[in-house]
């Protein structure tokens, strides 16, 4: 491992340590969010917890930058740790990659790096905000990830191509479902109401297929822990509404082990 390699996150981390003072807006709305959250009602507790996320966003960044060449096809699963994890679930993930699922995670933990392990196992489908540069969403798909992921802007939605490409592959569908979604469904996030987006949940219940909701901490550099519950499988009568309550419920227990690798800084809550 290099330098630069061992050094990754560390740097992110410091950098993001001497900047976040300039981000006044984002501090606010970050401490507000952890304490309307209920993770720390003390505003300094509020206030370690917003930097210390920061930083591990920034951090996480550049250590997924050079996961491609510290892990490969025969090393990953040094990289992952499964202590706490539902067995089924990992047996989901990387022992029977012989059926299309659902992975539904949050801004939480390592996502970047996560996708990017994960695709060595099994083909990936990220719903996810397509970069403005083509530049770099070109140097993302050939130099960054290693295994086949395909990412979709969420501005598109899922097409019926998508759809035949999901089943015929095999692949795993990851969708982030902690952003604020206009004309999601209202269900509650941490106790408060937040419109999140159904498309999971709609997925899941049209499909049938199983679903895995968690994320993947980090737990030391490059190591990783998923964090999560069984997977669900939602009967075609299950109320859409109700399965996104679920979904958002897994994933807030998530955030709440480990809420110092959550990216506090965006608006969830914007109507209290």
């Amino acid at each position: 491992m290099t330098i630069i390699q061992r050094k990754a996150y560390g740097f992110g981390c410091g950098l993001a340590s001497l900047l976040w003072p300039f981000f006044i807006r984002r501090r606010r709305i970050s401490v507000e969010n952890i304490r309307r959250a209920g993770v720390a009602d003390d505003p300094r507790e509020a206030a370690r917890i917003a930097r210390r996320a920061f930083c591990h966003f920034v951090g996480h960044m550049c250590e997924a930058l050079c996961v491609p060449g510290v892990v490969n096809r025969e090393n990953y699963l040094e990289h992952l740790d499964w202590e706490g994890a539902s067995p089924k679930a990992v047996d989901l993930l990387l022992k029977r990659p012989t059926e299309p699922i659902l992975l539904v995670s949050g801004h939480h933990g390592c996502w970047e790096a996560a996708t990017n392990i994960l695709s060595i196992v099994r083909p990936m489908i990220a719903i996810a905000r397509v970069m403005d540069s083509k530049f770099l969403q070109r140097w993302m798909k050939n130099h960054h990830f290693r295994g086949p992921v395909t990412v979709i802007d969420r501005k598109h939605g899922i097409t019926r191509g998508i759809l035949d490409q999901w089943r015929r592959e095999n692949a795993a569908m990851t969708i982030l479902m902690d952003q604020y979604a206009y004309g999601g469904a209202h269900v509650r996030f941490f106790g408060r109401p937040a419109p999140t987006v159904t498309s999971a949940a709609r997925l899941a219940i049209r499909t049938g297929c199983p679903v895995v909701v968690g994320s993947f901490v980090r737990i030391a550099p490059y190591r990783y822990r998923m964090v999560g519950d069984d997977p669900i499988v939602f009967p075609p009568d299950t109320f859409r509404d109700a399965a996104t309550q679920l979904l958002n419920d897994r994933l807030e227990a998530a955030i709440r082990a480990y809420p110092e690798q959550y990216l506090w800084m965006h608006r969830r809550w914007r109507d209290d």
